[in-house]
């Protein structure tokens, strides 16, 4: 499992949860498991539900109960986090004493080819964190008209010249795109000079989110998130860019992703969160030069009120 993902701020991420021996707690981006693990050390009588839809995830989140055996309460769950709840009362769950999302694609997904995920080795245009989804990077490149395409790399992956490459796809279907290196070869052309890998990564970035729908899943879970934790429950999210980071921030300030405060008839505040930490947790300097992806990493913490 430490070969497929580091896991990053872990201690941070574990003081954010705060946890308690007898708690119940929520993972919803298993991955390699390497958060879940330690959240399990600390627990005795306490339960830990773990989310992920990828089939890798599901093969870590095996070992890892075959590690712990029976003295340790774990459920894996295969499914996205945007449906939390519905899952949690399946299992009759509960309400929880913690939820940790940390929503950076696994080093795994980035070092292997065949995924689709990786800006350095070729492969299928792929992208699925869901193989069973009928989306692909495929298909948005060959099917999504320009206007579509330049919405998705400006507004996913902030990439400044949307427009020139978005018509460069466009130009390119004559023959149909199959293989990572026919985008990376369109994109190359149009690239920044001296910016290229940091170009590719904004571009991958960009197509990832649209075929994992990464934005709405992450709103819906949010939106969740208050039905589902305690009074005093934790939220710990970790982003790795101001897209995911903007709308965390909002929710947890406000209860909404427009970061304005609403009030009721009385003047009361009404939002379900309370920061507890105004600036984001970022990773000490230390844990960076020895995990550069870490690099960008930011960490909020909230209580449900």
């Amino acid at each position: 499992m430490s070969e497929y993902h580091v896991p990053v701020m872990l201690k941070e991420c574990l003081e954010g949860l705060d946890i308690r021996p007898d708690g119940s707690y929520v993972d919803v981006t298993f991955g390699g498991g390497g958060h879940s693990r330690e959240i399990l050390k600390n627990l005795d009588s306490g339960h830990l539900f773990a989310f992920d839809q990828d089939d890798d995830a599901k093969a870590n989140a095996q070992s890892l109960k075959e590690a712990v055996g029976q003295s340790r309460s774990f459920t894996f769950i295969e499914s996205n986090f945007r449906y939390i709840s519905k899952y949690l009362r399946f299992h009759k769950a509960g309400q929880v004493d913690g939820i940790l999302a940390d929503l950076g694609v696994s080093s795994h997904q980035l070092d292997e080819g065949s995924r689709g995920f990786s800006t350095r080795f070729d492969g299928d245009l792929d992208m699925r964190m869901d193989r069973s989804s009928s989306v692909t990077a495929a298909n948005i490149l060959n099917e999504y008209d320009e206007s579509d395409l330049i919405h998705i790399l400006s507004a996913y992956g902030e990439i400044k010249n949307a427009r020139t490459l978005a018509s460069g796809i466009i130009k390119s279907r004559h023959q149909p795109f199959t293989r990572i290196q026919q985008l990376k070869d369109i994109a190359l052309k149009v690239a920044p000079r001296g910016k290229e890998m940091k170009y590719l990564a904004q571009l991958f970035q960009a197509i990832r989110i649209e075929v994992n729908d990464e934005m709405g899943a992450l709103k819906e879970f949010l939106e969740q998130t208050a039905e589902v934790l305690k009074p005093g429950g934790r939220l710990v999210i970790m982003s790795y860019h101001s897209l995911e980071d903007r709308p965390v921030k909002n929710f947890m300030n406000t209860g909404n992703f427009k970061g304005i405060m609403e009030k009721d008839f009385f003047g009361h505040e009404i939002r379900p969160f309370k920061p507890l930490n105004k600036k984001p947790i970022t990773p000490a300097q230390d844990e960076i030069d020895a995990n550069s992806r870490a690099r960008s990493a930011k960490l909020r913490v909230a209580v449900k009120i």
